[in-house]
């Protein structure tokens, strides 16, 4: 059901039943504070939508960048009912920040078109270490909603 105050689904919804999902996660360990935050709460939030714990796959990569990569390779495998990518990139002094948010947002893009999973990307792309703060656990929560989500409306097309 929506929430009529936020438009969002509750977890009562049969769009939020994850008990028959095999779901991985890519988490990049850069800001690892942060992205271990954003890896409980997600992980947390699969379980309480029923995913099976044995049917949670995590894996970590060093950074943004490299969380395509490991996306795709998950994806190439067939066994996964969504993907969810997990990530911290907080703005600096260059243009580096940039670069990162960018050319990792379009990997995680075409991995999703290419292969036609599901991902839910909660690469936070923020301005400062606050800001990352206050995103952590919910946009984990979030990415966990969303993947369940989407991969229930695949399954239904």
């Amino acid at each position: 059901m929506l929430n009529a105050d936020q438009g969002t689904l509750d977890a009562t919804d049969s769009r939020l039943n994850g008990k028959k999902l095999t779901i991985g996660i890519v988490q990049a360990r850069f800001n690892a504070g942060i992205t271990d935050a954003l890896a409980a709460a997600c992980k947390a939030e699969l379980l309480a939508l029923g995913v099976p714990e044995k049917h949670i796959t995590l894996v970590q990569v060093p950074g943004a960048l490299e969380v395509p990569v490991a996306l795709m390779a998950m994806a190439e495998k067939l066994k996964y009912d969504a993907l969810i990518a997990l990530g911290c990139i907080i703005r600096g002094e260059t243009y580096h920040f940039e670069l990162v948010a960018n050319e990792s947002g379009a990997g995680v893009s075409r991995v999703a078109l290419d292969f036609q999973v599901p991902i839910a990307n909660a690469i936070l792309t923020t301005e400062n270490m606050d800001q990352a703060l206050a995103r952590q656990t919910e946009k984990g929560r979030d990415a966990a909603r969303v993947a369940v989500e989407m991969a229930n409306l695949l399954e239904e097309i």
